[in-house]
């Protein structure tokens, strides 16, 4: 129930109260019964009407906001959630609001023909604060949905796969969210300790073997570090990227929210909202002060699994033999690539980090999402750039109603080109070749983001023996 409804009916059950109580006393002191009721009305029921009134009006206004933000929603065809989401019985919901007012995010809840919607799909990350909030239980978390399902990977309660000595944490489980990530770390890591110990108690190990290999530098994978650290484990933590895992890669300035958490050796941190850069100091300053070893650019290729029960790692770099495995990966995977010639040169990357880097640059943005209208956009907006889109299909049909008006309005005023129907063939030092409408067109080029999503690491978990479910909206 909404803070603002409860206080509402303490307020009527007062004012019928006081109601009764004035009404005997007035009638105790012989006042005429009309001057009476003008009394009471003056004190009571003209202000009680009022509240009435503006409580409502109120309540009008956030159930059409509701209804206009779902309808945006529906018409962009971004209906679909990411992660763990909520779905809401219409039958047990009340429409007392009070998982819209427990959601951290904003506009992700609404309240729709006076019943909790889910109506920004998109920008839900399973906070799972609504489920909480519910007062008639008519909240539960599942993932995918009955038309689209989600792959997930099946884990104990200590996050342990079905593989034995194999464990999940963070994004790679369903959970996008920075506070569910350190938590896991944590709590897999507390599973990789107790392993160990039971092993070690069993057999002998040589030296060469790990305790654990941490496969990812993001929170979950940093903090399952940190507990590896507080332990006294012999571990190895790698990245193929960097440090940070995705925060490092969030475009510049971006805001990231996330609650209090409890990390080993830290103890207990709370950020609200903090920016990407603020967050990726604390984390930098974090590997410093207990001096973690990071790997960086270091990619998983493969894990096997001995006869005798032990993990071959293999990496790009190196292999490894450990105890146990700690798959701390993000669920956007390996960007997927073009596969092009000129492809691996420097100048192409796959994600925008800071648009002022490209002042004065012709820049090739490949994609129709999302992450490539907005990247395009923040860039055509920098002095002395020249911007083109490369989409395949002929509209931008999966972005967000506002980016393609974005899209539209810098196209109006001559900062940005868009080719639908496009592909790129070849990328030059200078230049890009790009096929459209079956002729080849040569466009000076500088830079190029290819924003073309991830490839999962589902063919990764599935090879090493990991089971893979897809849920359907269910728990």
């Amino acid at each position: 129930m909404l803070l603002s409804e409860r206080r509402l009916y303490i307020l009527i059950l007062k004012t019928v109260l006081i109601f009764i109580y004035y009404n005997f006393v007035l009638t105790l002191s012989r006042i005429p019964p009309l001057k009476n009721w003008l009394i009471i009305s003056s004190l009571y029921l003209i202000p009680l009407l009022t509240i009435f009134g503006i409580y409502f009006l109120k309540r009008k206004r956030k159930h059409c906001k509701g209804e206009a933000t779902l309808k945006q929603s529906v018409n962009d065809g971004l209906i679909h959630a990411a992660s763990l989401h909520p779905v809401i019985d219409p039958i047990l919901c009340i429409g007392c609001g009070s998982c819209v007012s427990a959601c951290p995010e904003h506009n992700v809840l609404g309240l729709v023909h006076r019943q909790a919607e889910l109506i920004n799909p998109t920008n839900c990350i399973g906070h799972g604060a609504c489920k909480a909030a519910c007062p008639q239980d008519a909240i539960k978390l599942v993932f995918g949905n009955a038309t689209r399902g989600q792959e997930i990977p099946n884990v104990n309660s200590n996050y342990e796969t079905c593989v034995k000595g194999i464990f999940i944490a963070g994004e790679l489980g369903g959970m996008g969210l920075i506070r569910n990530a350190i938590e896991q770390g944590r709590l897999a890591m507390d599973s990789v300790t107790s392993y160990v110990k039971i092993i070690n108690q069993q057999r002998k190990f040589s030296k060469e073997i790990l305790d654990s290999v941490i496969i990812g530098a993001g929170p979950a994978g940093m903090t399952a570090t940190l507990g590896a650290v507080k332990s006294k484990l012999n571990t190895v933590t790698v990245d193929q990227e960097s440090k940070g895992g995705t925060i490092a890669h969030f475009p510049k300035g971006k805001i990231v929210m996330t609650q209090e958490a409890t990390m080993p050796l830290i103890g207990k941190v709370k950020f609200g909202e903090i920016s990407k850069e603020k967050l990726m100091t604390f984390w930098l300053g974090v590997i410093r002060r207990y001096q973690l070893e990071i790997k960086e650019n270091e990619e998983l290729l493969s894990i096997f699994q001995t006869p005798d029960g032990l993990h071959k790692v293999k990496t790009s770099r190196t292999e490894y033999t450990s105890k146990t495995v700690v798959l701390a990966l993000g669920r956007r995977g390996s960007p997927r690539k073009l596969g092009v010639p000129g492809e691996e040169q420097s100048k192409v990357v796959y994600r925008l980090v800071d648009p002022s880097q490209y002042q004065g640059k012709s820049v090739l943005v490949v994609g129709g999402g999302d992450s490539a209208l907005e990247a395009a956009c923040s860039i055509a907006e920098e002095q002395d750039t020249e911007v083109t889109i490369s989409y395949r299909k002929d509209n931008f049909s999966r972005a967000k109603q506002k980016n393609q008006q974005r899209v539209e309005a810098l196209r109006n005023q001559n900062q940005l080109t868009v080719l639908f129907s496009s592909q790129v063939k070849a990328i030059g030092k200078q230049s890009v070749l790009i096929n459209l409408e079956d002729k080849t067109k040569e466009i000076p080029n500088q830079s190029v983001i290819v924003c073309a999503g991830g490839i999962l690491p589902t063919g990764l978990l599935k090879s090493i023996g990991v089971t893979v479910e897809m849920k359907y909206g269910t728990e």
